[in-house]
């Protein structure tokens, strides 16, 4: 059973890595800026994915209540904007940025259970998150590609990602692939899209239908890692694989940074490092 978590784990990272790797180069080499259009085709190609999956048994899906709808649906339009604003600022932002403000959607997690349990935080905890926000705080003013745009759709995706994250607790996928379809409707993106230089391309062919299937395969993933030994053992191979993707993504990408800006990337992720240490000594 340890090395089946082992095995799990692995495929995740690999599959989270290659995930990002290709919605960047789409998004941001080929400049494909029509996140509605390219969310729609994702959704598409998942929930084909997924309701066959289901047909042959390999997923267990079931009917969602009238009433179980109506309590998910906060959590599901926060789901649908992490999705968009997170497409948004990937575009614009080199990945081991995007990671260091997308870490500091932990910052927005832990102010609200503060809010809501007022537990008593343990020392460590305190210090791993005020890491984790000046990191982020900082980047802007370091980062020598700085681009407004992109770290105001940055701060909306870090926002729906920790709101999302307390508010998640029996998370409705079904629901939340259904309003992520009825937000890719087709507006004003299409009439661009469709004057798009590489929308003949083989290439840009090739890297939507990659991204889609690899973004239905990371969460059959995640569903399977999740099932592993413990919450704790999920969120140590996420951390892995992020900083994985930062440490492999100048040798995939051009990127400009200083020592300034490296700094904090790298606190960035040794807060986060320390979270998950404070979280598994923490008592339950």
């Amino acid at each position: 059973m340890h090395w089946r978590s082992h095995v799990s784990g692995f495929a995740f990272s690999f599959v989270f890595i290659v995930s990002y790797f290709t919605n960047k180069f789409v998004l941001s080499v080929l400049k494909f800026t029509y996140p509605t259009l390219f969310q729609g085709w994702q959704t598409f190609v998942g929930a084909v994915l997924l309701f066959l999956s289901g047909k042959l048994g390999w997923v267990e899906m079931s009917r969602i209540p009238r009433t179980a709808a109506l309590s998910w649906l906060p959590g599901s339009f926060l789901f649908v904007g992490n999705i968009y604003a997170g497409s948004r600022a990937l575009s614009r932002i080199d990945i081991p940025f995007f990671f260091t403000l997308q870490n500091s959607s932990l910052v927005v997690s832990y102010i609200i259970a503060r809010a809501v349990h007022r537990e008593k935080t343990q020392r460590l905890k305190i210090i791993s998150v005020c890491l984790l926000l000046l990191s982020a705080v900082n980047l802007p003013l370091c980062d020598p590609q700085f681009d407004h745009s992109g770290y105001v759709w940055a701060l909306c995706h870090l926002f729906c990602v920790g709101t999302y994250r307390v508010f998640q607790v029996h998370k409705s996928t079904n629901l939340s692939v259904l309003l992520l379809g009825l937000a890719a409707h087709p507006t004003g993106d299409i009439t661009g899209a469709l004057e798009f230089p590489s929308l003949q391309s083989h290439t840009f062919h090739c890297g939507c239908c990659a991204s889609a299937l690899l973004g239905f395969l990371l969460l059959l993933a995640t569903v399977r890692l999740k099932r592993g030994p413990s919450l704790e053992h999920f969120k140590a191979w996420v951390f892995v694989s992020k900083v994985t993707a930062v440490l492999l993504s100048p040798l995939v990408f051009n990127m400009d940074f200083n020592s300034a800006s490296l700094l904090c990337v790298i606190g960035s992720h040794v807060g986060e490092a320390l979270l998950l240490y404070a979280d598994r000594e923490s008592p339950p």
